[in-house]
């Protein structure tokens, strides 16, 4: 028997049952194994084991339910162990065991933190659950660089977290690599809590969807073929859903000019994406709306950006991303919700036909915008979605968008910034997040603000704000009000949560995919609460 320690966050994936598994193997880089698709058989599988301990109380080691049973199993030999092995095991770390038991290849106990902790009004977040999730995809991390292809995951006394700790952590992009990292699959350590563990793979699965489509490199993930994985994906988990992909000649019958002259610059054709999931048991409640902003490449077009950092602007159809998958994973879920998803999808390019500074575009409403600068084209697509959105008697309307620079100055990656007329959303928005540990931040709407993209020289609303280094995600909300009468909006700025450094721990290195968890425990409130606005 030997040990070691560790200080990494983690990582981990699990073989869910065919008709709950969400997505997608074949290409949404989750790789999801199983013992099946491993060539293994699951009694032949090598497999590790990742169980919870809690802070130590009055000097008393602290397991959990699954390891006090687990130490049970093997005669005490793990509480033995674990007095002599070394200091107490801190949350978040982890320490590895081999021969405990023949048919666990490696036991790794993961530190969860005090056992009393809750939700965490001063960090707006429920701190057990982000504790489960960084605790157990540190432990998954950890089977997974032993090269064992199955773990079980003790549920920590909250299934759902933990299974979101392993799916989330084990997910890396690697489509386009030949060398791979070996393939781990997850399941839940004993009989119980089933349903809230599948509930958990599924929340997981939608993010990871979402990761998948803003890391593949823009040449590989066109307008066209964005549309065409998100159908399959849809087609794949609910027979409830109708997709239409929209070409050039729909969008100008539509007369959405100010999505047009951000996509002309482009050889790549515009996509408008919708998207209808029919969950609810009438047709005719009034849907959720999601907007998502969908620039499969952001040049900056004419007012170019800088070219270092450029390559990760395949990430700015974040909003398309987000809300397409968290749409998958309603459906995927069944929640009995009508939902319908808008996703307006171009490149930004610049060529002798794209936008110049000084330009002005009518938008769907027929509102005209001086442009003077292209490289704050989001809220050009978006203001004719959001118009668009307007057409379907929604219930709420919530759009989602790699906005604004500015945003990331002022929040940072701990959370997407929220700007709302809705109280009631808001409200749902902020609870969810909770949940999740996916956080939003309410920012302000105020006049102030409108004042100054509606001071322009040339047309009805100007592209950029009148100071144009002040209150930059402030003035593009603003700019986006201008095509919002729904009483029920919010707009979510996710630029400053795009991508992940080491901020979240159960997160690889690469592109976040946030807040989509958020989203879908938004629309599961919304759907166990009927109209009751």
């Amino acid at each position: 028997m030997t040990t070691s320690s560790s200080e990494r966050p983690g990582e981990c994936v699990d073989p869910t049952p065919a008709k709950h598994q969400l997505l997608l193997i074949e290409c949404s880089g989750t790789n999801i194994p199983n013992p099946e698709n491993n060539g293994l058989d699951a009694a032949e599988c090598k497999k590790g084991l990742v169980l919870g301990i809690y802070e130590k109380e009055d000097d008393a080691l602290l397991l959990t339910k699954a390891g006090d049973a687990f130490d049970h199993l093997i005669s005490g030999k793990l509480r033995e162990t674990l007095e002599v092995s070394g200091p107490p095991i801190k949350k978040g770390r982890t320490r590895i065991f081999h021969g405990l038991h023949p048919d666990y290849a490696s036991v790794v106990l993961v530190g969860l933190g005090k056992r009393s902790a809750g939700v965490n009004h001063l960090e707006q977040w429920n701190e057990s659950k982000e504790n489960i999730r960084s605790a157990v995809s540190a432990g998954c991390r950890q089977v997974q660089d032993l090269e064992i292809p199955c773990v079980e995951v003790d549920p920590c006394e909250d299934a759902r977290a933990a299974a979101e700790g392993a799916v989330l952590g084990l997910f890396e992009y690697n489509e386009l690599k030949k060398k791979k990292k070996t393939a781990v699959a997850a399941q839940i350590h004993g009989s119980s809590s089933t349903e809230e563990w599948l509930k958990g793979v599924m929340y997981a699965e939608g993010q990871n969807l979402a990761r998948y489509l803003m890391e593949a490199p823009a040449n590989h993930l066109t307008p066209t073929k964005f549309g065409e994985v998100v159908e399959e994906r849809l087609r794949a988990v609910n027979s409830n859903v109708k997709v239409h992909i929209r070409q050039q000649a729909w969008i100008e019958e539509q007369e959405m000019g100010a999505f047009l002259s951000v996509s002309k610059g482009s050889d790549e054709p515009p996509i408008f994406l919708e998207i209808h999931y029919n969950g609810s048991s009438s047709a005719k409640d009034s849907p959720l709306v999601l907007v998502g902003k969908g620039v499969t490449f952001d040049s900056g077009g004419i007012s170019l950006k800088p070219s270092s950092g450029m390559d990760a602007m395949r990430a700015d159809m974040g909003g398309a991303a987000t809300i397409c998958s968290a749409i998958i994973t309603a459906a995927a879920l069944q929640l009995p919700l009508n939902i319908i998803g808008l996703a307006p999808l171009c490149e930004n390019m610049p060529s002798g036909r794209a936008n110049k500074p000084g330009d002005v575009v009518r938008a769907k409403n027929g509102k005209t915008i001086q442009i003077d600068n292209t490289d704050a084209e989001g809220r050009l697509l978006l203001a004719d979605a959001l118009c668009y959105a307007h057409t379907f008697n929604a219930r709420a309307i919530v759009n989602t968008a790699t906005l604004t620079g500015a945003i990331d100055v002022a929040l940072g990656s701990a959370a997407a910034g929220v700007f709302t007329n809705s109280a009631w959303l808001w409200n749902h928005l902020h609870e969810a997040s909770i949940v999740t540990g996916d956080r939003v931040w309410r920012m302000p709407l105020f006049e102030h603000y409108t004042k100054q993209i509606t001071e322009s020289q040339l047309a009805d609303l100007n592209n950029i704000g009148k100071y144009s280094r002040s209150g930059g995600a402030c003035t593009a909300a603003a700019f986006l009000k201008e095509f919002v009468t729904a009483p029920h909006w919010a707009h979510l700025d996710i630029a400053g949560v795009m991508s992940n450094k080491d901020e979240v721990p159960y997160l690889r290195k690469g592109m976040a995919g946030r807040p989509t968890r958020t989203l879908v425990e938004f629309a599961t409130r919304l759907s166990e609460e009927p109209h009751k606005i």
